[in-house]
């Protein structure tokens, strides 16, 4: 590993070849957030690749790019006056120390007498750092205000619960909580009977709020979860697809109860693959 000398100089390196970049070529020269803006959604997709993937190499690389993007708006900020990247850096450095008063107590007023913090669990951690952030000048003024409005739905339901939780809005016992799966599940049905195609499609989300929200309390990442039966639901249809060409046959020619028969092999080969 490198030392802390080489880490800074990396980044002053960083630093110095983007602003070359900047100056001499067309493409970077052109470029503005709004045009950045779609990249940086890209690369920060191919980043959570490579971290479910747990791939070490793709990582480092993958966190390269992001980081050149960070460099690169403010960059831009340099360049209208508005902010440069110490200024990224001193903000992010005021922001941590403030919110963690455990790690970094406050300065202490002549006279004043405050007893020793007793956050001592990530879960106390957690809602310490929404009540501070709404407590801040400039911070959040609602507790779910904080929640990007861009977020993927699924990733932004479980920021909403969470955000919920730090201020005691809750299940007492996290069981408790299949009970409200089982009523939303209920509702659903009773919709989808009634052929409501509207009010099937809302009591469909309830039932998927519902179920993030044990995931949640089961310490379950809902987003991770659902990638992984993604990726082994694409790798059995993958074997099913290349069994039925060395049949020489088409999908579409088979039977359902072919296409299972074939399905059942692609489960007990990743059984195989697992021992």
């Amino acid at each position: 590993m490198h030392t802390r000398e080489e880490k800074l100089e990396a980044f002053g390196r960083l630093l110095d070849v983007l602003d070359e970049l900047r100056e001499k070529c067309p493409w970077d020269r052109k470029q503005t957030n709004e045009s950045l803006r779609p990249n940086t959604i890209e690369e920060t997709y191919e980043l959570c690749d490579a971290l479910i993937n747990n791939n070490k190499a793709d990582i480092c690389k993958e966190l390269g790019d992001v980081l050149l993007h960070v460099c690169f708006y403010a960059k831009i900020g340099s360049e209208s006056k508005d902010f440069d990247i110490a200024d990224v850096c001193h903000k992010l450095c005021d922001k941590l120390v403030f919110r963690h008063p455990h790690v970094f107590p406050p300065q202490q007023e002549a006279g004043e007498n405050r007893s020793q913090n007793s956050v001592t669990t990530a879960q106390q951690v957690s809602e310490q750092w929404e009540q501070i952030k709404q407590r801040e000048k400039d911070g959040n003024k609602t507790v779910l205000s904080g929640v990007p409005a861009a977020l993927p739905s699924l990733i932004k339901a479980y920021r909403i619960q969470d955000k919920a939780r730090n201020v005691g809005f809750d299940w007492e016992e996290r069981s408790q909580v299949w009970e409200k799966v089982k009523e939303e599940i209920s509702e659903f049905e009773a919709e989808v009977e009634h052929m409501d195609k509207d009010k099937a499609e809302a009591e469909f989300g309830d039932v998927m709020f519902s179920l993030i929200n044990a995931a949640r309390l089961y310490k379950i990442n809902p987003d991770n979860a659902l990638e992984r039966t993604n990726r082994k639901f694409m790798r059995r249809f993958g074997y099913l697809e290349e069994q039925t060409l060395k049949q020489g046959r088409k999908l579409t020619d088979m039977t359902l109860a072919e296409m299972d028969a074939i399905w059942e092999e692609a489960k007990q080969s990743e059984r195989q693959d697992e021992k």
